[in-house]
């Protein structure tokens, strides 16, 4: 018994020198082992903010890339005010009179008149090359009545102010116009150099006013002087709608923007993906009828008269909402009040998408059609965007892609190409080709 306990005190020590646990020296040893600890601790902290940092400056440099990229490679879609003619034509019983009002900025691509390159057309600019207009306009217009084609005539030149900027005024006459009950139009101006022009026609016969859109899919068009197809009006303006918002760059990705995180929910400052399906149809349910309620109250209220507001101020608005909506991806500050951001820039889009009405100068029952047809198309449009989305957006949430690469990578270039436009409507310069 005794052998046995002199092998058991005598037994290795853990401790350096065998010291007693709760002697001064054995606390000292324990403190440094914290320190020690804890040290290490803070320097594995430093080095994963390290790591995240570079990260972030790798991220934030493929953003600006790809920003540049899409600058140079995506020319064919359209953030800025669209490119309307209005076209008018009031025919008589023996008459056919004529207003053709196209935007300088569109001649100016067209057969140029800006003589002395400032970037400002003068009167004396559109005066000297008046003969060029001329002919321009009347070349890529015909008219047609009974199977004869009559002479158009430019009678005046005049500029005219519209919703997207300084215009020129062609007023003309038709020559040899005979009564008929069916006249053709064939509009063909600047669908060479911009495939997303389109003429808005105004045509008043016998009382009735008739409206249509010219594209370059549907460049000739027939019309009965007789008993105007309402349908027919209404259904052109819905597909109007759908085109709108489907090369309107801005209001997609102000929509995608505010979806994105649709499909997520904040969990200890971090992204995770909603449980199930029903959670993420909610809140782009809510999203998607916010904007829609929104944008409809401005577009009625513009489209009627009943409230303007200068074009540079709603375009320089417009592209800010895009900006909010992608940085509150990446740094949240609206804190899951999505809907309700998207009502309240839903009320600016309103007024965006009211240009393409606002100067027709139609009368009221066939202005409240075109408004209507107008406004469902856009709805269209914009559901077929959300039933593309939320799907691909569903199924792809929980994944490193989804939460990284396509939030945080997708919504830095979104924010980086809408701050673009927004200079650029701010102070009047252009830098981005789309």
């Amino acid at each position: 018994m005794g052998a046995l306990s002199k092998r058991t005190v005598h037994r290795k020590c853990d401790a350096p020198y065998c010291m007693h646990p709760n002697s001064a020296v054995a606390r000292r040893f324990e403190r440094i082992q914290q320190h020690n600890q804890l040290g290490s601790g803070r320097i594995h902290s430093m080095h994963k903010r390290w790591i995240g940092a570079r990260r972030s400056f790798r991220i934030g440099l493929l953003a600006v890339w790809f920003a540049a990229f899409l600058i140079s490679f995506v020319p064919t879609v359209h953030a800025h005010t669209p490119s309307n003619s209005y076209l008018s034509l009031q025919v008589d019983s023996t008459t056919i009179t004529g207003q053709w009002d196209i935007a300088l900025r569109d001649l100016e691509y067209a057969i140029g008149l800006d003589a002395n390159n400032d970037g400002a057309i003068t009167w004396g600019e559109l005066q000297a090359r008046q003969k060029a207009v001329e002919d321009y306009a009347l070349s890529r217009l015909q008219l047609s009545l009974g199977g004869s084609v009559p002479r158009m005539r430019v009678t005046q030149l005049l500029v005219d102010n519209h919703t997207g900027g300084a215009y020129a005024v062609l007023r003309f006459t038709v020559d040899g116009a005979s009564s008929a009950k069916i006249l053709g139009i064939t509009y063909r101006a600047l669908f060479d150099i911009d495939p997303q022009h389109r003429g808005l026609l105004r045509l008043v016969a016998q009382g009735q006013t008739q409206t249509a859109v010219f594209s370059p899919d549907n460049p000739t068009q027939r019309f009965e002087l007789a008993a105007p197809d309402g349908g027919k009006q209404f259904l052109s303006f819905a597909w109007e709608g759908i085109w709108h918002i489907w090369i309107g760059f801005d209001h997609i990705l102000f929509l995608i923007a505010l979806l994105l995180p649709a499909v997520l929910r904040r969990e200890n400052i971090r992204w995770r993906g909603v449980d199930g399906f029903a959670p993420a149809f909610a809140n782009v349910f809510k999203i998607v009828t916010a904007f829609t309620v929104a944008h409809s109250i401005t577009l009625s209220l513009a489209t009627l008269g009943i409230v303007r507001l200068p074009s540079r101020w709603v375009e320089s608005a417009i592209a800010a909402s895009v900006v909010l909506a992608a940085l509150n991806n990446i740094y949240p500050f609206f804190h899951g009040r999505g809907w309700l951001v998207a009502f309240g820039f839903g009320l600016v889009h309103g007024f965006g998408f009211a240009n393409v009405l606002m100067d027709l100068g139609l009368e009221k029952g066939a202005l409240v059609r075109a408004l209507v047809g107008f406004n469902l198309g856009v709805e269209a449009g914009q559901l077929a965007i959300v039933g593309v989305f939320l799907p691909l957006a569903y199924g792809l949430r929980a994944t490193w892609f989804y939460q990284r690469l396509t939030l945080k990578f997708g919504s830095l270039c979104v924010a980086l190409i809408a701050s673009g436009w927004m200079l650029e409507r701010m102070f009047g310069f252009r830098v981005l080709p789309f």
